[in-house]
C-alpha cells in the first residue's frame, strides 16, 4: 500500500477500493472513502502515520460498504475525526441493515447480510449537498452522481482532481462483472451526461487500475453508456415471449456465462429490476400477472 501523488496536495491510495486523500497545510488530511473493513483502514492508517500524515476528515462517496467499511476504525483511532456524506448515503451507513434488506426485498438471509451489517453503528457529522463546501478552510466541489447508488456524490479538489466513486466503471471491472450494480437507470444515464460536462484534469474511480486524464473520459463514459444500453436491449430481446424476472435473471446469467455467489446474485437481481422498471416507465415493457407470477413483455 502506498500514497501516490496526483496533483498538488491531492493523492490517492490504490487498492481494492481506491482511496482519495487531500493534505491540508496543517498536516491533517481528508480521506475520500475508507475501504471495506477495519483491516483495510488499519493498513491505510499505518501507512499514513509512517509519512507523518494524520487523518481528521472523512468523506464517503456513497453507501456501499466497500467505500465506508473502515469508518469505525478511523473514528475509534482518530478522536475528533469528522465524517461527511450525502443525506441518502448517511441513511444506509448509519443503518447498515437497510442495504441487504433492500436488495433482497425482505428480511435477508444471514449469509447475505453478514458482509454488510456491522456490530457497532456510527453517526456521521455533516450531510453534504451539491455545490461548494468548505472543509478545514478549503473549498471542495461536491457533485451529485446518483445511479449506481441513490446517495452517491463526487468531490473535486482545488488541484483539479475529481473523485467520482462508482459513477463510472473501468474496462477491467466491466469485463469482470459484465453487469455492474446500478440502482436507478435513468439517474445513471443522466450522470453520464453530467460527467461529460465536467472539466477536471484528473478523475479517480472507486475501482480502477489507473487515474484517468480529462481527455480519456469521453471514451470511458461511452463504454459505460454502451454497456448499460446493451443490457437494456438484451432485456427487450429476451421478452419476445412473456417472461418473469426470475426467468430473465436465469437467462442473463447463462447467456453472459456469469459465475455468481449469493451476494452477486441479489445485486444482479436488483439491477435487473431497475432495468425492467426503466423500460416499463418508458413504455417499452408491460407486465401481467398470471398463474401467480409477474410476466414482462413488449
Amino acid at each position: 500500500m502506498e500514497l501516490k501523488k496526483i496533483n498538488g496536495n491531492t493523492y490517492y491510495i490504490p487498492g481494492p477500493t481506491n482511496i482519495g486523500l487531500f493534505q491540508f497545510k496543517d498536516k491533517y488530511s481528508l480521506l475520500v472513502d475508507t475501504g471495506s473493513d477495519n483491516s483495510e483502514a488499519r493498513k491505510i492508517s499505518n501507512m499514513l502515520n509512517s509519512l507523518g500524515i494524520s487523518i481528521k476528515y472523512v468523506l464517503n462517496s456513497h453507501e456501499h460498504s466497500d467505500h465506508w467499511g473502515g469508518n469505525l476504525y478511523i473514528k475509534d483511532n482518530y478522536p475528533g475525526s469528522v465524517f461527511y456524506t450525502s443525506s441518502e448515503a448517511a441513511l444506509f451507513i448509519e443503518n447498515p441493515y437497510l442495504f441487504p434488506l433492500y436488495i433482497y426485498g425482505g428480511q435477508p438471509l444471514q449469509e447475505l447480510s453478514r458482509d454488510y451489517v456491522r456490530s457497532k453503528q456510527m453517526r456521521l457529522d455533516y450531510l453534504l449537498e451539491a455545490g461548494i463546501e468548505k472543509i478545514n478552510g478549503e473549498k471542495f466541489d461536491i457533485i451529485a452522481l446518483p445511479g449506481h447508488a441513490r446517495g452517491q456524490i463526487g468531490v473535486a479538489t482545488r488541484d483539479n482532481v475529481c473523485f467520482i466513486g462508482d459513477a463510472l466503471f473501468s474496462p477491467e471491472i466491466i469485463q469482470k462483472y459484465s453487469v455492474p450494480f446500478i440502482m436507478d437507470i435513468a439517474s445513471q444515464l443522466n450522470t453520464y451526461e453530467l460527467i461529460s460536462s465536467l472539466h477536471y484534469d484528473y478523475y479517480v474511480l472507486g475501482h480502477a487500475d489507473q487515474i484517468y486524464k480529462g481527455e480519456e473520459m469521453p471514451a470511458l463514459i461511452e463504454l459505460n453508456r454502451r454497456t448499460l444500453n446493451a443490457y437494456l436491449d438484451l432485456c427487450l430481446n429476451l421478452v419476445d415471449q412473456p417472461k418473469s424476472r426470475e426467468d430473465l435473471l436465469e437467462e442473463i446469467i447463462i447467456l453472459e456465462d456469469l459465475s455468481v455467489d449469493l451476494n452477486e446474485y441479489y445485486l444482479l437481481s436488483s439491477t435487473l429490476a431497475s432495468l425492467l422498471s426503466y423500460l416499463h416507465h418508458r413504455g417499452a415493457l408491460k407486465y401481467q400477472i398470471e398463474n401467480g407470477r409477474v410476466y414482462f413483455y413488449k
